[in-house]
């Protein structure tokens, strides 16, 4: 599973082997114990990659035939993924999952989303790739 944290200082991406339900029913149970609100939502994240990473041709292929087997399954238990040229730098990945935070309304929060197991390695290793570009460019 991939897990997006948006913090007022940016995003950070990470892999984590737990799954999906357990992390939002581990979210439920401690925002019950300290009474605090959680709002939980089906949503769409999105972040750019560089156009240029090593790799992105490989997971553009992923990314059809994923799409391909997603269409012939009705129910298909992953989320979608789409890649989208925003301009000759950068490449928006978006991804449909869940997004949980303080309020219907917040700007911070976790948004997470299952994946097939190759395809979650290929967005993390490109957004590693992007990040490492950010850092030697600053």
């Amino acid at each position: 599973m991939l897990k997006l944290t948006y913090t007022e200082f940016g995003l950070h991406l990470e892999r984590v082997t737990t799954s999906l339900e357990t992390l939002v029913a581990q979210r439920v149970v401690l925002a019950l114990r300290l009474g605090c609100t959680l709002h939980v939502e089906s949503s769409r994240a999105a972040f750019l990659i560089s156009a240029h990473a090593p790799g992105l041709a490989t997971l553009e292929r992923m990314v059809r035939s994923f799409g391909a087997s997603q269409s012939e399954s009705k129910e298909s238990q992953h989320s979608t993924l789409t890649l989208a040229l925003v301009d000759d730098e950068f490449v928006e990945v978006g991804l449909q999952g869940c997004w949980i935070a303080d309020s219907a309304d917040a700007d911070e929060g976790m948004f997470v989303t299952a994946l097939e197991e190759r395809v979650e390695f290929f967005v993390y290793e490109l957004w590693q790739v992007t990040q490492a570009e950010a850092v030697c460019n600053s």
